[in-house]
């Protein structure tokens, strides 16, 4: 009788412990949905051409510079159609044949063909740069067309990556190829896009500051018009 009382006494000193307070309360939340996406046959990039087709006959045209196809916002491909992942531009700049195999040989190699697709967002290469051979005198005329790109401008989606995956997954590769392209790139999803577009439309509504670079500019302030070009009056400093 009496080692049972001593029993109950030490059964009613120590605590009682539940499970759920010792592990804690966990949620999971349930995975996204992708029933709603088809995966195309062909998912993978296509193969790009090096030269544009011409029709038999016809003499390849040369070009100028241009640089104004390389300035300044893009205002039509600046979104993404399948409102999932990409590659988009930072800045101005062009885009050669080598650049486009490398895109299309690196996210082939890294993405799972039966569950993601990958789609170009830009044109193959179009636009001939002409080059002189070395040791070439000036003058005598423009010289041959050396080889083709595609300009591209700042805000261009430059390819689309979609299917039943998730940010995490292809972020990685995305990442690698934008840092290998001739100009300032980076991976983004359709919530990065419309984050970053709300962070720039409340900064630009809750600017304290009231020296912005439009005033700046159009009131000459430090006779900054001396050293301004036509690009800085349209675009207010912003694409250089």
């Amino acid at each position: 009788m009496r080692n049972l009382k001593v029993c109950q006494i030490k059964a009613l000193s120590v605590p009682a412990v539940s499970t759920m307070q010792s592990c804690g309360m966990k949620h999971f939340p349930p995975p996204p949905n992708y029933d709603h996406i088809q995966i195309p046959e062909k998912s993978k990039l296509k193969f790009i051409d090096k030269i544009p087709y011409l029709a038999p006959g016809i003499r390849p045209p040369k070009m100028q510079k241009r640089l104004r196809l390389m300035r300044g916002p893009e205002t039509v491909h600046n979104f993404l159609i399948h409102k999932q992942y990409g590659i988009m531009a930072l800045g101005g700049g062009r885009l050669k044949w080598v650049h486009f195999d490398m895109m299309r040989l690196t996210i082939g190699r890294k993405m799972d063909p039966e569950r993601m697709f990958a789609v170009w967002r830009v044109d193959p290469p179009w636009q001939p740069v002409t080059r002189k051979g070395q040791g070439q005198r000036m003058g005598g005329g423009k010289g041959a067309i050396d080889h083709y790109v595609t300009p591209i401008k700042s805000g261009r989606i430059i390819l689309e990556l979609g299917g039943k995956c998730e940010y995490k997954e292809v972020e990685y590769f995305l990442h690698d190829v934008a840092m290998k392209l001739p100009f300032k790139a980076m991976a983004v999803s359709q919530e990065i896009m419309e984050k970053t577009k709300a962070e720039e439309k409340w900064k630009e509504d809750n600017n304290q500051n009231y020296y912005t670079m439009k005033y700046v500019m159009q009131n000459n302030l430090g006779g900054c018009h001396k050293w301004m070009s036509p690009f800085d009056f349209k675009y207010l400093g912003k694409y250089l």
